[in-house]
């Protein structure tokens, strides 16, 4: 039998790619299946045999491959989104960087799309596989630390990413933020220099706030004091619990004179409570907070804190990702963007 001419044959269709390097084909292989059963047990699992479906779920994992839901509806490769992630917008120390990621988007004809991702971590690899499979032009996270199965998937995504609001030599892929360690060390000495002997802290149980937390008790005990009592709350933080905070480290240590909390929200709280209960700030008990909030430099007494510059974050992380979409090269991929200590009354 003769084969048919070159010009009545089929073209053979390519691979259908996922989101990054790794290919259905790919998944197919390491599974031991064809490509079309792959593409069943994404979309269909329920109509693949058990056995087949758990070996198939396997090498995604294996791959880190995460299925295009745009393919075959753009006519281009480029989407116009940029994903963010933030823990929380109820609370206002990460709203000047999504401010000004909207703002430089918008400039560069892209739109942001923002995702809460809570702080346990539990919410982030829901929402990374999510954005992953939409093909965003680029992807910005908040802080460094993901988990094994979230890092694998970004790192297999091929889009760029920015980490921001942490600080590591070995980012995914590009970051820009600060050190949180160095942020205790640094308020430690401010405060000691000050003349504070019995600190005392008030901080959240994430990750970054645990970070700010072990830099100030380490250089606090290298300074000559042999514990720093803590109280710690569940993250985002409120008024409440710096209220609270403050009533329960005087009961545990009533000689206390200065808190240094995890977030301005907290500091406003333990103020409050102070005088509700007749302490004078600073004279009896000094506060310190983290985040140089707005209203900071508005209560009384005007608070002692850490100013970031969230802008300055969000336009760096926005330049490398239009950068990385224009082919620039972006330069040295890690930005350290420091921060200051912002001195008022209450310290």
């Amino acid at each position: 039998m003769t084969s048919k001419p070159e010009r009545f044959k089929k073209p053979r269709r390519a691979a259908r790619r996922g989101t990054g390097d790794t290919t259905l084909s790919d998944v197919a292989k390491l599974a031991g299946v064809s490509a079309i059963t792959v593409s069943r047990a994404l979309k269909t699992p329920s109509i693949v045999a058990p056995e087949t479906l758990a070996r198939i779920q396997d090498a995604v994992s294996r791959t880190g491959y995460v299925p295009n839901l745009m393919a075959g509806g753009l006519a281009s490769n480029r989407s116009g989104l940029v994903a963010a992630l933030v823990p929380t917008i109820a609370g206002s120390v990460f709203l000047d960087t999504v401010q000004a990621l909207t703002d430089a988007f918008d400039a560069a004809g892209c739109q942001l799309m923002l995702g809460q991702s809570g702080y346990s971590g539990f919410r982030e690899d829901a929402l990374i596989n999510a954005i992953v499979g939409r093909r965003p032009d680029g992807i910005v996270l908040t802080g460094i630390m993901h988990s094994p199965e979230g890092r694998k998937r970004l790192l297999a995504s091929g889009i760029p990413v920015v980490e921001t609001w942490d600080l590591t030599p070995t980012p995914i892929d590009m970051l820009v933020g600060f050190s949180h360690e160095k942020v205790g060390r640094d308020v430690a000495d401010f405060l000691h220099g000050k003349g504070y002997r019995r600190p005392a802290i008030v901080t959240a149980d994430d990750y970054r706030a645990g970070l700010r937390r072990t830099g100030f008790e380490e250089r606090m005990h290298a300074l000559g004091l042999a514990s720093v009592p803590v109280h710690v709350v569940p993250a985002p933080t409120t008024l409440r619990d710096g209220r609270e905070g403050l009533a329960a480290l005087l009961l545990q240590s009533p000689e206390l004179d200065v808190v240094f909390c995890s977030s301005d929200v907290l500091a406003h709280g333990v103020v409050t409570e102070a005088q509700a209960c007749g302490i004078e700030v600073p004279r009896n008990v000094a506060v310190m907070g983290f985040g140089d909030l707005a209203f900071a430099s508005y209560i009384h007494p005007a608070l002692t804190t850490v100013h970031i510059d969230g802008r300055a974050i969000g336009r760096q992380a926005a330049q490398f990702i239009t950068d990385r979409i224009e082919g620039r090269d972006v330069g040295e991929r890690v930005r350290d963007i420091g921060f200051s200590i912002v001195s008022r009354q209450s310290a």
